[in-house]
Parts: C-alpha cells; structure tokens; sequence
C-alpha cells in the first residue's frame, strides 16, 4: 500500500514536470503561432502563474475538507483537459483564458500532489518529500527532451501540447487509484496529530503562524528558482558572451543538479537534520551564485549554475514537509498556503532581476540571488520542527520531544539532528 502510494505520488510530480516541461520547451513555437511578441509571451506566463495563486487561495478551503486524495483525484486529469484548451486556442485572447484556466487547476494539482507527498512522508516515518520532487525534475527534464524532439519533427504548438494532453488524462485517472487518505494511520508509536480547529469563522479558518514562517521561506526559494530559470541564458550570452548554443546549457545544468541533488537529499536531512541542512543549502547556494556573478567565461558560470542546482534542490521540498505537519489536522490548507506564497516568489524573482538588471547590469540582479539565499540560511535556525522525519519513532521521549519543538529547538535536540526512523 505504501509503496504503491510513494510511487503513485513520485509519477504525479513526473507528470505535471512534463507538462510544464513541454510548456516551457515549445514557447518560441508558441510565439511563432500567434505572431506575439516577448512581452506578450512574458503576459501568457503571468496569467498562468496568478490563475494558480488565486486558486491555492480560493480553494484552500475546500483542500482542508476534501482532503488532498480527493482534490488530487479531480485536478490531475482536469489539468490535462485544460492543457487541450491551450493546445486547441485560435487567438491570442482565448489563449489567455485557456492559460488562467491551466494555471488554476494546475495550481490546484501542486498542492494537493505535495499534501499528499506529505501524507505519505508522514506514514512512512521518514523524509522522502526531497525523492518525490525530483520525480517532478523527471518529468521536466522528459518534457523538454519530447519537445525538442516534436520540433525536429517540424511538429507545431498545437500538435504537440495536443498529444502531450490526451495522453496525459487516462495517466491522471490511473495514478487517481494510488493515493491515500490524509487520515491514513501511520506508524505505532507515532506523535498522534492534534485536531483541526474547531467552530466556525475565522479562528477555524487562521493557520498557526509557523506556516506563514514556513511560506516565508518557500517564498525565498522559489524566488531563487525562478530568477536563475529566466536570467541564467542572458546572463551567459549578454554578459559573457557565450554562443545561444553554450548559453541554452546553463538551465538544463540547473535541472540536472536539482534531480542529483534531490535523488539524496532525503538521506541528507536525515544524516544532518531540517534545520543544518537549510542552513548549508543557503550558504552553498550563496556560494554557487557568487561563482556565477564573477565568472570570467561562460563555463565557469556553468559549472556555478550545476554547483547551486546541487544544493538549492532541497529547500522547496524540506519547506514542503514541514508545511504538512505545521497545522495538524489541516496539512493540505498549510501546504496550499506555503505554495501561494512560493509561487509568489516564482513570479516576483525574475521580475526583481529584470528592474535590478535596467538599473545596474545583469550581474547586478542576478547577485540578487545570492542576498537571497543568505536569507535562506539566516532564517533556517528559525524553522519549526514538527516533523515525523525529526522525532525518532523509537525513542520514548518522542512525543515530548514535538510537543517541545513547535518555536525552536527542544532541550533534548537542540539542533534538530534527532536520528530519523526507519519505515516499517
């Protein structure tokens, strides 16, 4: 069941990676069918990225009802179905209708798929968000390599986003039959979840400030993720004069890094500890961007993109897994809230880059990534540890030790390195 459920969940993240994957890879071929400029192309992504914001928000409360089986079981494949309407738009006025729409269910499908990674994490008694996120680097990595291959073929947008959607609907229904319950038992032993809120009103509704602290460093993260997504290419050509070829390589590095870095990344927070390892992953991504800023040549700000790929990639999904047990009794309202604020960060970084960049150079703003990922580290020691992967299930002192950690350290761990169970 739990394995079935893991590998369930790990597909759900390589699909929607390979839907933004074919997204991303076929957007000149997007730009070539509607004869749109780069700024209207730049408005296509804005929409999808608000569609999926105002839906984490909106809907966040029928998340904490349903649970994120339910949502999970609906969204997935009404993703799919909203990606043939983006396939199939004649205009550019009904594509953007069509993307707000894809925005909003996929949006929907990202926190229902982490609640559930969540779910599943906490039955398992041990971290495994980080390996469930690089199923999503998979399937981002498989979308672009499908999309370079329908435009060797001379395959259009629309023929290839059409087949990458039909195919996807009976996945999204198959996968559906996976999941488990958010109220899926866990270990014996384990630190029993508190209740939901009860009454009515906005004190049911508010969530515990730790997941708004959580969100704050989601926020960050993705913030970081996206500004090297959308700046690494100009930076490479413009700055250091590296040939479209030499300078298409940075993302992909970027990404090849992510999937490494996340295949260990579980085992890593279990050697260190939450709070060390967000700690090192700021520092090392400070370090890794500052070797991109000063880089002489465009191989050396490669090899700085692969070095902070390898170890930003935890961060999302280490704040992922703590959202999920932030508010007990109400994970998939948590993890809606933290993903809100993350793609938030999503869509502001390039945009913080772009006005930084106007100002000064683009080594300038994409420096900026280097304050940010200090603050990543600053803020770690801050963290809120109530997660199943840093209370050990066989120590006695295990459900003293969450009820002292939901602020700061506990007496008995004050680093948060508590040895991590293993799954029964």
């Amino acid at each position: 069941m739990l394995f079935r459920a893991r590998s369930g969940t790990f597909l759900t993240f390589a699909l929607a990676g390979l839907l933004t994957g074919v997204w991303v890879a076929r957007m000149p071929a997007l730009a070539g069918k509607f004869g749109t400029s780069e700024g209207e192309i730049g408005i296509v992504v804005l929409v999808w990225g608000l569609g999926a914001i105002v839906a984490m928000q909106v809907l966040r409360g029928v998340m904490a009802r349903a649970g994120s089986r339910g949502v999970l079981r609906v969204a997935l494949p009404l993703t799919a179905l909203s990606y043939v309407a983006v396939a199939l738009a004649p205009t550019y006025g009904t594509l953007l209708g069509a993307v707000a729409l894809f925005g909003m269910t996929f949006g929907i499908t990202d926190i229902a798929m982490n609640a559930q990674g969540s779910v599943v994490e906490q039955a398992y008694r041990r971290s495994i968000m980080s390996g469930m996120h690089a199923g999503w680097c998979v399937g981002a990595m498989s979308g672009g390599l499908y999309g370079v291959a329908t435009a060797a073929a001379g395959l259009g947008f629309t023929a290839t986003v059409l087949i990458a959607a039909l195919a996807a609907v009976p996945l999204g229904l198959a996968l559906g039959r996976t999941y488990l319950p958010d109220t899926y038992p866990i270990d014996i032993g384990a630190v029993p979840a508190a209740p939901a809120a009860s009454g009515t009103g906005r004190a049911a509704r508010r969530l515990p400030p730790a997941v708004y602290l959580i969100g704050v460093l989601a926020f960050i993260a993705f913030m970081t993720e996206g500004s090297i997504a959308d700046w690494s290419g100009l930076l490479l050509h413009d700055e250091l004069h590296a040939t479209q070829a030499l300078a298409a390589l940075g993302y992909p590095m970027f990404e090849l890094a992510m999937l490494f870095g996340r295949l260990v990344g579980d085992r890593v927070r279990m050697r260190l500890g939450t709070r060390r390892l967000l700690t090192g992953a700021g520092i090392g991504t400070a370090l890794g961007m500052t070797a991109v800023v000063l880089a002489p040549s465009a191989p050396v700000a490669i090899a700085g993109f692969f070095v902070t790929g390898l170890v930003v990639c935890t961060v999302v999904p280490t704040t992922i897994s703590l959202a999920g047990t932030a508010a007990p009794g109400r994970p998939a309202a948590a993890v809606a809230q933290v993903g809100a604020m993350g793609y938030g960060g999503l869509l502001l970084g390039p945009v913080v880059v772009g006005f930084l960049s106007d100002a000064t150079s683009l080594r300038v703003g994409v420096g900026v990534v280097v304050v940010l990922a200090l603050l990543i580290a600053a803020g770690a020691r801050f963290v809120p540890l109530r997660t199943s992967s840093d209370i050990s299930a066989h120590s006695p002192e295990a459900p003293v030790a969450a009820a002292e950690m939901p602020g700061g350290p506990s007496r008995d761990d004050p680093n948060g390195t508590r040895p991590e169970p293993i799954a029964a």
